[in-house]
């Protein structure tokens, strides 16, 4: 049984049970070299509970994985009933050079079907590589600008890697991955976004 709640930390501080925030990502979600613990899921939720926040965060990252990837295997993602979905797709899709149109697709789909089934959405946006050039990457950067704009229920958050890309202090050799450092600032810096993302969700019944 779901309890409406217009305040949804006052009610998880008062006993409310555990809400399931799923992140569905790629490798930057799964801590690729990271330990578990590691990894922006685990970092939001340490973060959150620390907060009074009773929250499970689930880590739907798979390396290597595109929106076409995040699409095709959402079925399988929200069998774990999470009543928050946090979408942080699209890093592949610019490395690899696919469309921008495509990325917009992949998305639209993911975001219309957590929108049938009411689950509160918070979008991640991401860049293009620069070497790709800047019509692509305008290009690209629209497409979350764009689906955001479009879905005023959606609770958007500019650049997954805001403050972490290009510093290669927080970023693993290759340049991509983000170290345990990195993964944390990814999670400090989302976390106002998050809760706003939680305040929308209906808090479960303790017990």
């Amino acid at each position: 049984m779901l309890l409406a709640a217009s305040h949804g930390a006052a009610a998880q501080g008062a006993g409310g049970g555990e809400i399931r925030l799923l992140m569905l990502g790629d490798s930057i979600t799964a801590g690729f070299g990271l330990a578990r613990s590691e990894g922006p899921p685990a970092r939001i939720q340490a973060l959150l509970r620390e907060k009074g926040r009773n929250v499970r965060v689930i880590d739907a990252g798979v390396s290597g994985d595109t929106t076409a990837g995040g699409r095709a295997r959402l079925a399988w993602a929200l069998a774990d009933r999470p009543h928050a979905v946090i979408v942080a797709l699209g890093g592949n899709d610019g490395l690899r050079g696919l469309t921008p149109a495509q990325m917009k697709a992949n998305l639209e789909d993911i975001l219309d079907r957590l929108g049938q089934r009411n689950i509160p959405v918070l979008l991640a946006g991401m860049v293009a590589p620069p070497n790709l050039g800047r019509d692509y990457g305008e290009e690209f950067s629209a497409v979350f600008e764009t689906l955001a704009r479009e879905r005023p229920n959606v609770v958007f958050y500019p650049f997954l890697l805001d403050g972490v890309a290009g510093n290669p202090a927080l970023n693993q050799a290759d340049r991509i991955h983000p170290t345990a450092e990195g993964a944390d600032l990814i999670a400090r810096r989302m976390l106002p976004f998050i809760k706003t993302l939680l305040d929308r969700v209906a808090i479960p019944a303790a017990g």
